[in-house]
């Protein structure tokens, strides 16, 4: 899908894990190789990277980009995703999301193929997961607004555009556990992480 770009948001930091979570290691690699694997054979244009501090992430050998607008949290990641991307749809991933699903990842593409939606998002237990989430450029002037209000929440501007959601009935099939939407961001959710990735070996 020529029309797709696939961008990892690393622009957090990190405070809860007391170290980079991109790179800690899970099945004896760093966190961020493991993302790239999974993203790696979703017919994208192009996979960029969200940081700003593009050193530490230079021998990915991605196209980076820095906040556009900075200290606006994860929503400022997605801002700059869109504002960089090149096509009419990105795919925005967490850098701390080790159990990405590429079966359900390309339906949530598929939904893109009418142009019938801006927003593509799973809901767990009916909040809607916007760190794995389709957006249009239609996002931007939306997301922009809300960035210069600092209202930050990433779902905040969902009223303004045509968010397609996806409940548990609809993702389950692929992802049958949720593990889609884990997240690292503590040593306690990195053990945990651990323990879940050997089970699945």
């Amino acid at each position: 899908m020529s029309k797709l770009t696939v961008a990892i948001i690393a622009g957090g930091k990190s405070t809860r894990m007391g170290r980079d979570k991109a790179f800690v290691e899970l099945l004896g690699k760093p966190l961020i190789e493991s993302i790239l694997a999974q993203v790696s054979a979703l017919g994208q244009q192009q996979t960029i990277l969200v940081t700003n501090q593009p050193d530490a992430y230079a021998h990915l050998g991605l196209p980076m980009y820095a906040d556009v607008l900075p200290d606006k949290g994860s929503l400022g990641g997605i801002y700059t995703a869109l504002h960089y991307s090149p096509t009419p749809y990105t795919l925005t991933v967490a850098c701390d999301m080790p159990f990405l699903n590429p079966a359900l990842l390309r339906y949530m593409i598929g939904l893109c193929a009418d142009d019938s939606y801006d927003v593509i998002v799973p809901r767990v237990e009916g909040y809607p997961q916007g760190l794995h989430a389709i957006y249009s450029q239609r996002c931007v002037e939306p997301i922009r607004a809300r960035l210069e209000m600092d209202r930050l929440k990433v779902i905040g501007f969902y009223d303004s555009v045509r968010v397609r959601m996806l409940n548990e009935a609809e993702w389950q099939p692929f992802d049958p556990k949720g593990l889609s939407f884990y997240n690292v961001n503590t040593p306690d959710e990195l053990a945990a992480a651990r323990r879940l990735a050997d089970d699945s070996k």
